[in-house]
């Protein structure tokens, strides 16, 4: 079990990239700043590639990122050790026409992405962030600076039915208040394109979300707890890059891809659904498995991913809701994740793979079964397994307040995370 204090370090170390992350773009945007120091080059998909052996690269499609490091072996002999996690989180994302007058105030039109805990928005400072498109072609992220967004509640004097319950419209009251509407002030589109340094005019698109400013903080009686929003699933990309850069070069090519859009299906050119992560496998093994025809599906048939989510920890006061027999805990260590209708890819091969490289690197291991009278979530895994092939296990960090907009973990897992993932990449 790892000591305390090393826990702590890397519990500050996530909390300092989940602040860095407002957006999946962000976090890409964080996720190759710390592969650029630690050595690795970024590919171009339009240009041809040239690999070696210990090769250290990554390449960036929109939101969402694959770093590798090429093994000794060729990949139809030795196979591929793949850890997989997610960019995106819950949130709200901005329309394209946003500028909402109403009732003397000036709001920002949004709609909800993904499954949210919308109610745990309301009365928090917010900001906005993303990427936006520019005249001639280019992009550029921004972050406005300050708390310049606000979901406000309804006192409870005007509305005495909230005891009984809340229950938000998201197209009439999940609307961001922006300011007053003096008719002169300067509305989001002034705003995006002052933190991108160009004119109004020059910004013609954008991506661009909701986010939490409260930075993410240390919690709990022993400091332990790490309070955050993003850590579905930015703690996994966190755990998943710092298992890469500390796994040893090994026969078989380690890879990590951290996909956009999980939390909308994943069904873009960026997501899990998309072709992103065969296209990188399939060019990995035209350079090192080069005349080779069946080399691709031999590579397949020799390899691993690890699909990395978060997991759901039994709730203190709510443990009515989790399977009797299947309880993680905070600071337990991974979670392996299994659902008899496949919500989960695991299976006995994939969950005793795992098991066995966790046990080697002396980390424990927690089990998470959805009661059989709910509906299971699901995650990338299965869907990688089904466009690839590659066998598969899914498992997570345990947490608390999955989906709210400010979630809770533990420090002590993280050093364990990385220690499993570690192992799975080293194998």
């Amino acid at each position: 079990m790892p000591e305390t204090t090393d826990a702590l370090a890397l519990g500050d170390d996530l909390r300092a990239f989940v602040d860095a992350s407002p957006s999946p773009f962000h976090a890409v945007a964080e996720l190759a700043r710390r592969l650029r120091a630690a050595g690795f080059t970024e590919l171009a998909e339009a240009d041809r590639w040239e690999l070696a052996p210990g090769g250290e690269h990554f390449v960036v499609r929109h939101g969402s990122l694959i770093a590798f490091r090429v093994g000794s072996a060729p990949s139809a002999e030795a196979g591929l050790r793949l850890v997989g996690a997610h960019t995106d989180s819950p949130t709200f994302k901005v329309r394209p026409n946003s500028d909402v007058r109403q009732a003397g105030y000036r709001l920002v039109g949004v709609e909800p992405y993904g499954g949210g805990l919308w109610h745990t928005w309301l009365d928090r400072e917010l900001t906005v962030a993303g990427r936006v498109a520019l005249r001639g072609g280019t992009t550029a992220l921004v972050r406005l600076p300050g708390a310049p967004l606000r979901l406000p509640s309804l006192a409870i004097h005007l509305d005495r039915s909230v005891r009984d319950g809340l229950t938000l419209d998201p197209q009439r009251e999940l609307v961001p208040v922006w300011s007053r509407d003096l008719g002169t002030e300067p509305g989001l589109r002034d705003a995006v394109a002052t933190a991108a340094g160009v004119a109004p005019g020059d910004v013609v698109g954008h991506d661009l979300v909701l986010a939490d400013t409260q930075p993410a903080a240390r919690a709990g009686a022993d400091d332990t707890w790490v309070a955050a929003p993003r850590l579905d699933d930015l703690a996994c990309c966190h755990s998943g890059l710092t298992a890469l850069l500390a796994a040893p070069a090994g026969v078989r090519t380690q890879l990590l891809v951290c996909n956009d859009h999980e939390e909308v299906g994943s069904g873009s050119m960026s997501g899990a659904r998309g072709s992103f992560l065969a296209d990188v496998v399939t060019r990995l093994v035209a350079v090192t498995d080069a005349g080779d025809v069946q080399a691709l599906p031999r590579t397949i048939a020799r390899s691993r991913l690890v699909s990395a989510d978060m997991a759901h920890a039994v709730h203190p006061t709510r443990s009515d809701r989790h399977e009797p027999d299947h309880r993680p805990q905070l600071g337990g260590g991974p979670v392996l994740k299994v659902n008899a209708n496949q919500a989960y890819a695991t299976d006995a091969a994939s969950s005793g793979w795992f098991a066995e490289r966790a046990a080697d690197a002396g980390v424990p291991v927690q089990w998470f079964v959805t009661r059989a009278d709910l509906p299971s979530g699901s995650t990338i895994g299965p869907l990688t397994a089904t466009r690839l092939g590659i066998p598969t296990v899914d498992i997570g960090a345990p947490m608390l307040a999955m989906h709210s907009c400010r979630e809770l973990a533990s420090a002590l897992d993280v050093p364990l995370m990385v220690g499993a993932l570690t192992a799975c990449l080293a194998d």
